[in-house]
């Protein structure tokens, strides 16, 4: 959650957000337990709750406010868009089919990796890799896929701006390393998580790249370690990826 304050921006719109954002993350709260999170007056979260449960955003059971259905009909509707995110939505699908694991369409947004689309395979496991969630993109395949292709500055002013933080001890936090590491995708086509954001799960992510815009996004598969090694790791998963990324663009850039 962001902590800043910039003058060009309307304070009670960063509150009213604030107070969305810790509903959220605690599945639900009270307005003396949102106070005193954000350090608010009481009267305060109140009136902005009201509001937004007049507004329908935020359903109150008692004294407990929650977010409501409403902000998933605003998803989808970011996600129907354009005819792009369609098809990368049904080959999310196809890849999830041919691999038996859990795939993944990411967007870069605010410098960050955020999920679009998920779709679990026959033997997926299950991960918090919820939809609309955001990650530190160079812990991720799909995020370090998209950073590899990224215009060098833009890649150092997502660091500028968001650091390197860790998610799990084989995250890289060192911007020296995170380069190299983004040379040797772009020289091997694709990008590997080993257990970078979960313990004991691997991923590999290719990126997808719009005829007139750079990277649309990235396409990524994740698995258990013990799945994912190997041929799986350096052959086959690679090769269902880079061969749908390669469709994908073709789609769009005929479509």
């Amino acid at each position: 959650m962001a902590t800043y304050s910039d003058p060009g921006t309307v304070k009670a719109t960063r509150t009213t957000f604030e107070i969305i954002e810790t509903l959220a993350e605690a599945d639900g709260g009270q307005v003396t337990e949102i106070a005193n999170k954000l350090g608010l007056a009481k009267s305060t979260v109140h009136r902005h709750l009201a509001t937004l449960e007049d507004l329908e955003y935020v359903v109150k059971d008692g004294d407990m406010y929650r977010i409501g259905f409403r902000f998933l009909k605003l998803g989808e509707e970011t996600r129907k868009c354009t005819d792009t995110y369609q098809m990368a939505s049904q080959k999310v699908k196809k890849i999830a089919e041919q691999t038996s694991e859990r795939a993944q369409f990411v967007v870069e947004e605010h410098g960050k990796a955020v999920y679009v689309f998920g779709e679990t395979g026959e033997h997926a496991v299950q991960t918090n890799s919820t939809i609309g969630k955001s990650r530190p993109l160079q812990s991720m395949a799909a995020g370090k896929a998209i950073l590899a292709h990224l215009p060098e500055e833009r890649v150092t002013e997502i660091i500028r701006e968001n650091g390197l933080p860790a998610m799990t001890e084989n995250t890289i936090t060192d911007e020296d390393e995170l380069y190299e590491e983004l040379a040797e995708i772009r020289e091997r086509g694709y990008s590997i998580n080993n257990q970078e954001t979960i313990p004991g799960l691997r991923a590999i992510g290719v990126s997808i790249e719009c005829p007139d815009s750079g990277v649309f996004g990235a396409l990524s598969v994740s698995g258990p370690t013990h799945r994912v090694q190997g041929d799986r790791l350096e052959e086959t998963i690679p090769s269902i990826l880079l061969g749908t990324a390669n469709e994908l663009e073709l789609d769009m850039k005929y479509s």
